[in-house]
């Protein structure tokens, strides 16, 4: 059976399940809730609810009694307040573009809200501020929309994602992290202020200043505080260009030293380059050396054949790269090109084999959605993805690159991407809810891949030995967009912040209404 057919089986055995469970479902919201001003803004219908029935990991079906399309925050206000002061309250989540992996947007039994649907007939949601540099856009934005609207003020954000097809309020609530992450920090870091609707219903305004512990709870908090409804992002005056640059290495130990080397703070004295914007690393299998849904023209056919070469030869199961980025305008690109050069002469990637593309800005930050269109064109967008990301500390990345892409995923069947690249400590603020290993230096190691009905068991095996096997060695990871089945699980998790959690989850959240797909207090002993 080919992997198109199999999931074509797979998607429609799964709907046939889901419409039963409908057809034969009680519906049991509170009654009332169906008299007040925004129940025509309620659906219950088979085809509303199916649309949030599951998510872009397509590993978990869970089905909510309704949806809410609001079309204020008033509504999002009013239907927290009305399950708060219920009897009987129900459980709410707020879904943007349904980019999750594990289930976080649903809200069994409960409502999820459509965010988007803020944005429907309103061309207020973004406005930038040129004099101070900042941008107010509604959570339910998406950011490749933020972008197009402050490159009109030649200003953009400093901090992004792979991926752009995403919601402002959804990255802020998980971190929000890329390759830019080592210079100007994960997304979170760069909000002077944000608006949030509380598991109260309570409107409030937030910052480092003003009710700050909301603040710092709220981002990275996985929704669990309140719903973001507005942040206010950071500006920086935008470039138009961009040097891409891959650099090929075959040794984890060079790879791992020059992307430290290139995070480096001490390298941005004295130029306006010395760092890349933008840090990256890669491990492609030899099996994976086809091509990348991520950046699907960057290598031509030579390049790959090249690559393939370099592997059969050297006798390795694939290749390391550096993928970097520098920004320039017209004005300074001389400048840029003299300084680059320096730079790449400090690095020790396989002679010949780095592959430099010139490209505008635009087109360097929205390179993945290219790879989703041909990914959709032949129906492998909407299949299982079972990712893992992790945080893994610096001092133990060598046993990880040993025990995992040499070891675990050496046998592995499957091609995907495989990330792996370094972060600054001092550019994240430990008081915010997303959690990241104590060194100074620690790396991001991110397993995307796409999952048959026929192998996808054999994938979530192979990414739970990959946490057993750093449970054994003593590897203090921490995963990033997590997922935990207990309670000990997230008690671990969240480490010496479990009890901020507790408190802040009571003071904004006492009824446990919001984003119950994280499971976090409901979990398993």
């Amino acid at each position: 059976m080919s992997l198109k057919t199999s999931i074509k089986f797979s998607l429609i055995y799964t709907l046939v399940l889901i419409l039963q469970t409908l057809s034969i479902s009680l519906a049991s919201l509170p009654q009332d809730l169906f008299h007040l001003k925004i129940a025509s803004k309620i659906r219950t219908d088979d085809q509303s609810l199916l649309s949030v029935s599951t998510d872009y990991g397509n590993l978990t079906t869970s089905i909510p009694d309704a949806v809410l399309y609001p079309s204020s925050l008033h509504d999002i206000s009013s239907l927290i307040r009305f399950s708060y002061t219920s009897s009987n309250p129900f459980s709410i989540a707020p879904r943007g573009n349904g980019h999750s992996i594990n289930g976080q947007a649903s809200a069994p039994d409960g409502v999820v809200i459509k965010m988007m649907s803020l944005g429907y007939g309103h061309s207020n949601r973004i406005n930038v501020s040129i004099v101070n540099r900042y941008v107010d856009v509604g959570g339910e934005q998406l950011w490749i929309d933020l972008l197009h609207e402050t490159l009109k003020y030649g200003l953009t954000p400093r901090s992004w994602t792979d991926y752009l097809h995403l919601t402002v309020g959804g990255t802020l609530s998980v971190g929000g992290i890329s390759g830019q992450t080592s210079r100007y920090g994960p997304q979170i870091s760069n909000v002077f202020e944000l608006d949030v609707i509380t598991g109260k219903g309570e409107m409030i305004t937030c910052s480092k200043d003003q009710n700050s512990d909301l603040f710092l709870a709220v981002l990275g908090g996985m929704g669990q505080f309140g719903i973001i409804t507005r942040a206010r992002i950071i500006l920086s005056p935008a470039p138009q260009k961009v040097h891409w640059i891959r650099l090929v290495y075959t040794d984890v130990v060079t790879f791992t030293r020059d992307q430290e080397h290139l995070i480096s703070t001490e390298n941005s004295e004295g130029s306006p380059l010395r760092l890349f914007n933008y840090v990256e690393g890669s491990f492609l299998l030899d099996r994976g050396l086809l091509g990348s849904w991520r950046s699907p023209e960057f290598f031509t056919d030579r390049d790959y054949d090249r690559m393939s070469q370099l592997v059969t030869e050297d006798g390795l199961g694939g290749v390391y790269y550096i993928e970097g980025a520098v920004y320039y305008t017209d004005e300074i690109a001389v400048q840029v090109n003299q300084e680059l050069e320096l730079l790449l002469g400090e690095l020790s990637y396989m002679p010949d084999y780095a592959f430099i593309r010139n490209v505008s800005y635009v087109e360097f930050l929205d390179r993945v959605h290219d790879g989703e269109l041909k990914l959709r064109e032949i129906g492998e967008w909407e299949v299982p993805h079972p990712w893992l990301n992790l945080f893994v500390p610096k001092s133990r990345i060598l046993d990880f690159d040993a025990g995992v892409i040499k070891g675990i995923l050496s046998n592995s069947s499957a091609a995907g991407i495989i990330l792996i690249y370094p972060m600054n400590r001092n550019k994240w603020d430990d008081r915010m809810s997303t959690m990241i290993p104590d060194e100074e230096i620690f790396y991001t190691f991110g397993l995307l891949r796409s999952a048959s009905r026929e192998n996808l068991q054999v994938l979530i095996e192979e990414n739970d030995k990959i946490l057993q096997f750093c449970n054994l060695a003593g590897i203090k990871y921490k995963q990033y967009l997590p997922h935990y089945a207990t309670i000990k699980g997230w008690m671990k998790h969240f480490g010496k912040k479990w009890n901020n959690f507790l408190a802040m989850k009571a003071k904004y959240d006492p009824e446990l209404i919001l984003s119950p797909g994280s499971k976090i207090l409901s979990s398993h002993i």
